[in-house]
């Protein structure tokens, strides 16, 4: 095992390959990416189109149970598995999202894997990167100027300012914005109104970039936002405020996707990155799409636990992109599943199978919930040094007993090398033909009963419960055209339920809709249930205060 290094440390030593080469690795010619720097660069539009008549290769998804604080390492077996797959003599490319300035001065510190499984430049990919965040803030953002612009030069439109469902974001924790009040200060300010901010990764601009297919599908699409309401209750789009293609122009570089490289130097596209517990957690189907065109395997992953993440790639990503995936990993580990058990956060090192076996019925509930789309699973066991023989033994056996298979993988410790024998069953899993891929539900389901189908078959709820307001908007929006979408359900990602504390696998909860969200351009439906924000707020102590330059102007703190 190689000797402690901190994350931060293991990826500045990083014997990183010109960004060209990674990209010859893929048959990527040089004047298809346009580096930024040394070691990152997008890959252009005419070459992905180029790649339209070339088979796919095999899709992996890489889920997990749901997060505690004793940690999973999605992520980082996300990259592992990718590395993993390359050392076994597969060509396999890496599709993760990018991480937003929220977490990272938040809670997290960083998301761009850990140990010697992570994806580099770390210190680049985890704040600017190549401006696609900031080119998603702005476009949103100049819609919503362009609303208030609209009504302040005589509304033309008719906009009912009491009926605005367009918001504006900011890619920052700041709860202080959740909500506010526009316009104040006199007649030269426009008409106030009610107002606030989300977080930019739950920006339908953002669902809309990770959805599309190419530039004029993003400009439809973007044409299709729904922003309000007139007096007379029919919908402005934000193609009546002719924003649409203002929009477009700035999101085209950020359209394209994002080449780096492991620590191992093989490529990993980074593209992307609506959260799961508030929006549909999955990197850009623009990506996913090239890597499965350039690789003959491709990880990719979805956020937070396999009832957010694997739930929306399957029902809203794979449905809309006609993507069918070959397997599944779900990622677990000890000390996480001891905490489903019982075992409070400064015991997790001591032994205890007894709370480890009652613990396990998180990671029971997240197989069979994969399996009812139709996905072969396998467990990762992301290996921590406090790891027992006994207790991973227990864990392979309650999986055993299951019809599924644990492995033990050591990828943060020894990179590549650790994880050969999940590599090996993955293969195993994706060419068995025994991938039968289907959603969860049929598209012209009416919308409340697709939450209820997810909250009942995902979450094990024993009811769903919704103000008459919330369901006559839903019937409202069907009878508009939009019955057929997909929902997207914003849900706490602690638990099955919508109880953050209620750990393990809770069974008959209620799961109350407490507010509905049309994302017409997008193309699906957001339920917002318990305690849910779309804007986060900071933690106690954040990850901000430990956040600095050091003697020599590195950065200090992301890990």
């Amino acid at each position: 095992m190689a000797a402690f290094k901190s994350d931060i440390e293991i990826a500045r030593a990083a014997a990183k390959k010109p960004i060209l080469e990674i990209g010859a690795k893929l048959g990527i010619p040089v004047e298809a990416l346009s580096p930024y720097g040394h070691d990152k660069a997008k890959i252009g539009a005419d070459f992905i189109g180029s790649l339209s008549e070339r088979p796919n290769g095999k899709l992996i998804l890489v889920t997990a149970i749901n997060p505690t604080p004793a940690g999973e390492g999605k992520t980082t077996t996300t990259v592992g598995l990718g590395d993993g797959l390359n050392r076994i003599g597969k060509k396999a490319v890496i599709c993760v999202r990018e991480p937003s300035l929220g977490p990272c001065f938040g809670v997290k510190g960083g998301a761009a894997g850990g140990g010697y499984a992570q994806v580099v430049p770390m210190e680049d990919i985890n704040l600017h990167f190549t401006g696609d965040f900031h080119a998603i803030t702005s476009a949103h953002n100049l819609l919503s100027a362009m609303i208030d612009n609209h009504i302040y030069w005589g509304n033309a439109l008719d906009i009912d300012t009491r009926r605005i469902t367009w918001r504006r974001v900011m890619d920052m924790n700041d709860r202080a914005l959740r909500q506010a009040v526009t316009s104040l200060g006199g007649v030269s300010n426009g008409f106030p109104r009610e107002s606030g901010f989300d977080i930019t990764v739950a920006s339908e601009v953002m669902a809309i970039l990770c959805l599309s297919e190419d530039l004029a599908d993003l400009e439809a699409r973007l044409g299709g936002i729904v922003i309000g309401y007139r007096t007379d209750r029919s919908a402005v789009f934000a193609r009546d405020i002719k924003a649409d293609r203002a929009m477009a122009v700035l999101l085209k570089d950020a359209m394209q996707p994002n080449l780096v490289q492991t620590l191992e130097n093989n490529p990993a596209l980074v593209h992307g990155g609506p959260f799961a517990n508030i929006a549909h957690g999955c990197n850009s189907v623009i990506a996913t799409k090239t890597a499965l065109k350039l690789g003959d395997y491709v990880v990719t992953e979805a956020g937070f636990g396999a009832d957010l993440g694997a739930e929306k790639f399957f029902d809203i990503k794979c449905r809309k992109a006609g993507l069918k995936p070959d397997a599944a990993v779900i990622v677990a580990t000890v000390r996480a599943l001891k905490m489903n058990g019982g075992v409070k956060k400064d015991a997790l090192s001591e032994e205890n199978v007894e709370a480890l076996v009652k613990g396990c019925a998180n990671l029971g509930r997240h197989i069979a919930n994969v399996r009812q789309f139709g996905v072969p699973v396998v467990v990762a066991i992301n290996h921590f040094t406090s790891d027992t023989e006994a207790e991973v033994a227990a864990v392979k056996d309650y999986v055993s007993r299951r019809g599924a298979e644990a492995i033990l993988c050591r990828h943060w410790a020894d990179g590549s090398a650790g994880i050969e024998d999940l590599a090996q069953k993955v293969v195993e899993l994706a060419t068995s033909g025994e991938a039968n891929f289907q959603p969860l539900y049929p598209d012209d389901l009416p919308l409340m009963e697709k939450i209820e189908t997810v909250a009942s078959k995902i979450y094990h709820a024993g009811e769903v419960t919704a103000d008459r307001t919330v369901r006559d908007q839903l019937k409202a929006w069907e009878e508009q055209g939009y019955g057929n979408l997909p929902v997207c359900i914003a849900k706490t990602q602690y638990s099955f339920s919508t109880d953050p504390a209620r750990l393990g696998a809770p069974e008959g909860h209620v799961v109350h809709v407490r507010e509905v969200r049309l994302s017409a351009g997008a193309g699906f439906v957001v339920a917002i249930t318990g305690d849910i924000m779309t804007m986060p707020g900071l933690p106690r102590t954040p990850s901000a205060e430990r956040i600095f330059l050091n003697e020599e102007g590195l950065i200090e703190g992301l890990f």
